[in-house]
């Protein structure tokens, strides 16, 4: 196996590779053809492609050296945050003429939700001294934390969260160029301790890998330092069926044998309770309590006799 981190391996080169954005994509490609490209806000949740995007874009404008020309500077702006560096690198790239046959240079100022308020005044000016030799590309997690005046200047694209069967279709095919076998309860389990970040899911895949080239559901529960899902099920299963004894027997498992924290079995719990087969008074009854057995945990209280008591609540 290659050992360049599988993220940049698997980066989409251009557009057309670019998972689950079609919307996005279209327009992008509308504009690309007319060449006349506006400053961009790119905002969605983290991993759904947007630096990835910006990449893509940059490549399919000026060819595949467009990093080595020059053409494209990425920054991210939660390592350099403060006025000084719109002050010193943003300014002196974008006022340096471009010498390709498209005329301007595109900056991405990725986590760009991440500049003080300051640092964004200090660039809205920029981005008007310097639109004809510079265009901007902001990516940010959080649109409402970019200041109203940069909005203002940018075509706006939203990503949307990536649907949990193109993740799983997009990890397998790297794990068949890979060669390594990974179930489908194994790819569903990664989704969802991601929570629909690619990124995430593509590292814990490579992770996952560096255990087995046969990848279950438990490597992944132990690359992520969670909870054994299937575990958690069987302790309330049994709880319900007014097994207390092996219920607790379990809950000990959990909690002593696998080192799980109190934390990440409440969030297991809260998971797996929503999945019962039970009436919703039931489960807000259940959810009410758990919530409070997270409170009294977070002030100092045994995990192992809070979760004691919930599981008495299940029993009766």
């Amino acid at each position: 196996m290659s050992s360049l981190p599988w993220i940049e391996k698997y980066r989409p080169k251009t557009l057309d590779e670019v998972v689950d954005q079609e919307e996005v994509i279209s327009s992008l490609k509308s504009i690309l053809k007319t060449k006349a490209i506006p400053h961009m806000l790119f905002t969605g949740p983290p991993g759904v492609g947007k630096t990835a995007t910006a990449h893509a874009l940059a490549r399919d404008l000026y060819g595949p050296k467009y990093i080595a020309q020059g053409l494209f500077l990425e920054i991210n702006a939660s390592d350099e945050r403060g006025i000084q560096v719109i002050r010193e690198k943003v300014k002196t790239f974008a006022r340096s003429v471009s010498f390709s046959d498209v005329g301007f240079r595109i900056l991405l100022l990725d986590e760009s939700d991440q500049l003080t308020p300051e640092a964004q005044h200090s660039l809205r000016r920029t981005m008007e001294l310097y639109s004809s030799t510079c265009r901007f590309i902001l990516a940010a997690n959080y649109s409402n934390r970019i200041i109203e005046p940069i909005q203002s200047r940018c075509a706006i694209f939203r990503f949307k969260p990536l649907q949990k069967d193109k993740v799983v279709d997009y990890l397998r095919k790297i794990a068949e160029m890979e060669k390594i076998e990974v179930t489908d309860k194994a790819l569903e389990e990664i989704y969802e301790f991601s929570e629909g970040d690619l990124r995430k899911c593509i590292n814990a895949l490579q992770a996952a890998s560096t255990y087995s080239e046969k990848i279950d559901e438990k490597i992944i529960y132990k690359v992520f330092g969670q909870v054994n899902r299937g575990n958690v099920r069987k302790m309330i299963e049994l709880a319900l069926a007014n097994k207390f004894e092996d219920s607790l027997k379990v809950l000990r498992e959990i909690l002593y044998i696998d080192g799980t924290s109190s934390n990440d079995l409440i969030n297991a719990l809260f998971k797996e309770i929503m999945k019962l087969n039970l009436p919703d008074e039931k489960k807000l009854k259940l959810i009410d309590f758990l919530g409070e057995v997270d409170y009294r945990i977070s002030e100092g209280a045994t995990p192992e006799i809070q979760l004691m008591a919930f599981l008495t609540k299940l029993v009766s």
